[in-house]
């Protein structure tokens, strides 16, 4: 295994003496004004029928500590007698607006209510803040507008949770699932339901949204996605999803998200009993510092064509790698770990895991920052905004940085292996 290190944390959400519990994380990074916005749910307990308000902490980012505000209640982020869940923020590089999704749940409805009766009572609401979540919108409620009749067909639903994306051509990416009534009047037992992860999507900058057709098989729940763009040039979306089979479901979309071709399993990701939601976040390879140099050309070469490595930075669009963080064990929620993939396609392309917090730990969210330290390469920084605890997984929620660079040397390597060099340590299988 690799050494014991785990990088800083801070914690940024508390478990109160009066049992009021914060989970369900969600981070966003705006580069614009190099900050975090980390939001949460907070419930009287940590049961999810007992969720209540969305919370929101914002810190500024000052290349080797962030700054972060006191927490502030998201007043508008909710409806009159609903509680607010699943925080989904997503932020458009074009216009500088966040969009904050969520889920409102009517009074304490549980989802099993739901899924036994097929009575769906949650709603598809979003805020906007035009100024880096200074201040908010009023409440928008999506529902009869945009999933309209195909609310009877869900016996609920929700996004994410954590953050969205936005891809190139400036479409909004908000990760979502479903659970579909496959048959409403069993033989007069309980409502048959199969999950299904897809994704709302505007290509109007929020003005108007849609949404996208759902994985069929496998079955797949809390989702996020990922632009990857491949060595061939080629872009797909990609899709991580929670499962209970064991291990997590992937899904590749060829249309930005209209479509989902069917899922693999990941056996390299392992879920603990139930599953447990996870975090994934793209970046492009950092070759264009190191592909031009003998140092890293030959690990290079045995992952990229030749071609595609001798290429010029002015003609050659990297290709994107993927970062993962979840739970490592696969009995319990605890030892939470980060992964890399240099070909997320291939569910074999996953690296064994960094631990980063060794002790009870559930729900993360990751972002992605790029420092540009003067007259020196890109250095490619994660966060990660993650449940934690020493008794149950649910009395903090602790944010750390890590970079690349840091994550790369402590993936663990194959019993009995020399640790190999900076770069080759990437591909171990």
């Amino acid at each position: 295994m690799g050494s014991q290190y785990f990088p800083a944390r801070s914690v940024l959400f508390q478990k109160e003496p009066s049992g009021v519990t914060y989970r369900v994380p969600a981070l966003l990074y705006i580069p614009r004004s190099s900050c975090f916005l980390a939001f949460c749910e907070e419930r009287l307990t940590p049961a999810d029928a007992q969720a209540h308000l969305l919370v929101m902490r914002k810190g500024t980012f000052y290349k080797n500590y962030v700054e972060w505000k006191d927490m502030e209640v998201l007043s508008t982020a909710r409806l009159e007698g609903y509680r607010s869940m699943n925080p989904c923020p997503v932020y458009d590089e074009f216009t500088g607006t966040v969009f904050l999704f969520f889920i409102a749940v009517l009074g304490h409805t549980s989802e099993s209510y739901q899924l036994i009766t097929g009575k769906n009572v949650t709603r598809l609401c979003y805020v906007s803040s035009s100024d880096q979540g200074a201040t908010w919108s009023s409440v928008t409620d999506l529902t009869k507008t945009l999933i309209g009749d195909t609310i009877k067909e869900w016996a609920t639903f929700a996004v994410g949770p954590g953050h969205g994306t936005q891809l190139k051509s400036g479409r909004l990416i908000i990760p979502a699932y479903a659970y579909h009534i496959d048959c409403r009047n069993c033989f007069g037992r309980k409502c048959k339901t199969s999950s299904h992860s897809f994704c709302f999507y505007s290509d109007t900058h929020g003005n108007v949204w849609h949404f996208g057709e759902a994985l069929s098989v496998p079955e797949s729940v809390e989702c996020q996605m990922v632009s990857v763009d491949e060595e061939n040039g080629v872009n797909v979306l990609y899709c991580n999803a929670r499962s209970v089979s064991g291990c997590r479901v992937q899904a590749l979309s060829f249309d930005n998200g209209a479509d989902f071709h069917d899922g693999q399993l990941v056996h390299k990701l392992v879920e603990p009993k139930n599953g447990c939601h996870g975090s994934v976040i793209g970046f492009p390879a950092p070759i264009y510092q190191f592909g031009q140099t003998q140092h890293f050309l030959k690990p290079l070469k045995s992952i990229y064509s030749p071609l595609a490595v001798s290429m010029s930075p002015l003609n050659f669009l990297p290709p994107t790698w993927v970062v993962y963080a979840h739970p490592t064990c696969s009995k319990t929620r605890r030892d939470l770990g980060v992964y890399l993939s240099v070909l997320p396609r291939d569910p074999d392309s996953w690296s064994r895991p960094w631990i980063i917090y060794k002790g009870p730990s559930a729900y993360s969210d990751l972002a992605y920052v790029e420092l540009m330290p003067p007259d020196a390469p890109a250095v490619p920084v994660f966060a990660c905004l993650f449940e934690s605890g020493t008794k149950t997984a649910y009395d903090e929620i602790s944010f750390c940085i890590f970079t690349l660079y840091e994550l790369i040397e402590h993936l663990p390597q194959r019993n009995g292996e020399k640790r190999k060099g900076l770069w080759e340590c990437c591909f171990v299988s």
